[in-house]
């Protein structure tokens, strides 16, 4: 094989599991805080049109991923408003958040499409970017795909070492028993979804202002919904989330590079890719009830009232 081609096909991948991490994290934090939310499509395109319009409003991309967070931020809060403190359904509340999230950014995006920004810049790091192989296969990335790495590793560390993350996981397991200790459940839950809501947002901005730097309707093409399965695939762990991300990551690049690597496959097979895995994965977790349960936070997708 082509080191060159396998290279180019790595590295793309690292790109392509970005965004699966950023998102799939923010939204582990909020299930294991209890929420389940099925927004997350539409959060991330919100997030992708309002970091591009921003950074092409002002030329500066650290505006463009501020507004982004926000923005996700904004729609999440909206959610938790209705399902945890009008206590509507979540499930039902999750997909109308989607379904408005696609409506809301085909509107704020319609003078947007065709025009481009500059990609987020590439770091440079003195010697390691220049060594053949490893050069280009681990110090030429943007700072976002470090930073979800990072992400994940301040996540995983907080669940299992810090009070906060005691109390997150506490009000996901037990949400009565937490309130009657003297935890604030709706709010730890607010901060949860506000935080998956902004990790959303961010996900949607670096497809928007890195892997294809404009703005295009419906640009997330369901990755919402894969980071959605990822968390589930995850079996609810940081780390897991990174090992998925980067596995889809690399089966959605494929279609790009399966020629290269000399497969021959019609190219629309290799787009259904991503989503032939997503439904292959799930059906392998749950051929066994002990595994998709396996560190399930046990009040997921149940309403909480304070007494």
């Amino acid at each position: 094989m082509n080191p060159e081609l396998l290279i180019a096909f790595l590295a793309s991948t690292a790109g392509a599991a970005t965004p699966l991490v950023l998102a799939a994290t923010g939204e582990l934090v909020a299930e294991r805080a209890g929420v389940l939310n099925l927004g997350l499509e539409g959060m991330m395109l919100v997030g992708a049109v309002m970091g591009f319009s921003v950074t092409l409003a002002s030329g500066n991309g650290g505006l463009g991923l501020l507004a982004a967070m926000g923005a996700g931020a904004l729609m999440a809060l909206l959610f938790a408003f209705l399902v945890l403190t009008l206590q509507t359904n979540q499930v039902a509340t999750g997909l109308a958040l989607t379904l408005f999230g696609v409506g809301l950014s085909a509107f704020i995006g319609r003078g947007l499409v065709g025009q481009t920004v500059a990609p987020l810049r590439k770091l440079a790091f003195p010697v390691l970017s220049d060594l053949p192989f490893v050069g280009p296969l681990l110090f030429r990335f943007d700072a976002m795909v470090y930073a979800s790495l990072l992400l994940t590793v301040a996540v995983g560390w907080m669940l299992a070492r810090t009070r906060l993350g005691l109390l997150v996981r506490a009000v996901g397991e037990s949400p009565h028993s937490a309130h009657a200790i003297g935890f604030h459940v709706i709010a730890l839950r607010y901060g949860a979804v506000m935080f998956g809501g902004a990790m959303a947002g961010l996900a949607g901005a670096y497809m928007s202002m890195a892997l294809t730097p404009m703005w295009v309707e419906g640009m997330t093409a369901g990755r919402g919904w894969i980071a959605l399965a990822l968390v589930v695939f995850a079996t609810w762990k940081p780390r897991g989330v990174v090992l998925g991300s980067y596995l889809f990551g690399g089966v959605t690049v494929l279609q790009f590079h399966g020629q290269g690597f000399g497969l021959a496959v019609p190219s629309e097979f290799l787009s259904m890719l991503p989503y032939l895995a997503t439904i292959a994965v799930l059906v392998y977790i749950c051929r066994d009830p002990k595994t998709i349960l396996l560190n399930k936070p046990l009040s997921l997708g149940q309403s909480f009232r304070a007494d």
